[in-house]
C-alpha cells in the first residue's frame, strides 16, 4: 500500500468517527454543563482516547433515507405503544387475568448491525415485549413476550418483529435490503401465506412456552 492510499485510508477513518467524537464531546458538555476552552480541550483529547482505546468495529450506515418510510415507521411505533400500553393497564387491572409468557427466537431477514440494534430497541420500547439476548452471528433476537396464551398469540409477537424490521429496513436500510424485503412481501401476497413462527415447544410449567422461529 502506498503512502498516499495509507493517508486516504487514515483520513476516511477519522472521518467515520468524526460523528462519535462530536457525540462524545457534546455529552461531555452536558455532564459538566459549562462550555469553556478547557472543557472543549478536554473532551477532545477524551473523546479521541475513548475511541481509540475502547475500538469498537464502525458502523456500516447505507447513505439512505425514504422520508416516508420514516414518518409511516414513527407513526405505526407510536401506533403500537399506545395499544400496548393500553393493553398492559388492562391485563394488570383484571382480577381473572393470569400473565402467560413467552420466550421467542425471531430469525431476522438482515445481518445488518444497525438494522438489528434498531429492530431490538423499537421491539422493547413496546409495552409487553422485551429483548432478552441477541446472536448476532446468526441473526436471531430472543424476546421476552406477555400475554402469548396460544400459538395465534406467539405467531402474532413473531410477525410484529418481522413487520418492525421490515419496515426499518425500508426507510434506512440499503437498496439490495430493501429490494428482499419487497420482494418477500410480494411472495406472502400471492400466496396469502402471515409470518408464522417455525416450531413451538411447551416448556415444563403450563404458563411457559418458548418458540424458536425459522427464516422467512
Amino acid at each position: 500500500m502506498s503512502e498516499a492510499t495509507r493517508e486516504i485510508s487514515r483520513w476516511r477513518s477519522v472521518w467515520r468517527q468524526l460523528p462519535l467524537l462530536v457525540g462524545l464531546l457534546v455529552l461531555w458538555l452536558l455532564l459538566w454543563d459549562h462550555i469553556d476552552v478547557l472543557t472543549v480541550v478536554t473532551g477532545v483529547v477524551l473523546a479521541i482516547a475513548v475511541t481509540r482505546a475502547l475500538y469498537l468495529p464502525p458502523v456500516l450506515l447505507s447513505g439512505r433515507f425514504n422520508p416516508w418510510r420514516g414518518l409511516l415507521l414513527g407513526l405505526r411505533m407510536m401506533f403500537d405503544v399506545t395499544i400496548a400500553s393500553l393493553q398492559v393497564a388492562a391485563f394488570s387491572l383484571w382480577p381473572w387475568w393470569k400473565p402467560t409468557n413467552s420466550i421467542i427466537a425471531v430469525q431476522l431477514h438482515t445481518r445488518s448491525d444497525l438494522v438489528t440494534t434498531l429492530t431490538a430497541e423499537a421491539i422493547s420500547v413496546v409495552p409487553g415485549t422485551v429483548v432478552v439476548d441477541i446472536d448476532r452471528e446468526r441473526g436471531l433476537l430472543y424476546l421476552h413476550a406477555l400475554g402469548t396464551r396460544t400459538q395465534a398469540d406467539i405467531d402474532r409477537t413473531y410477525g410484529h418483529v418481522l413487520g418492525t424490521e421490515e419496515r426499518i429496513v425500508l426507510a434506512i436500510g440499503t437498496h439490495e435490503q430493501a429490494e428482499v424485503v419487497r420482494a418477500e412481501r410480494r411472495a406472502r401476497r400471492l400466496s396469502g401465506e402471515k409470518y408464522v413462527s417455525r416450531t413451538h415447544d411447551r416448556g415444563a410449567g403450563s404458563s411457559d412456552r418458548s418458540s424458536n422461529g425459522g427464516a422467512s
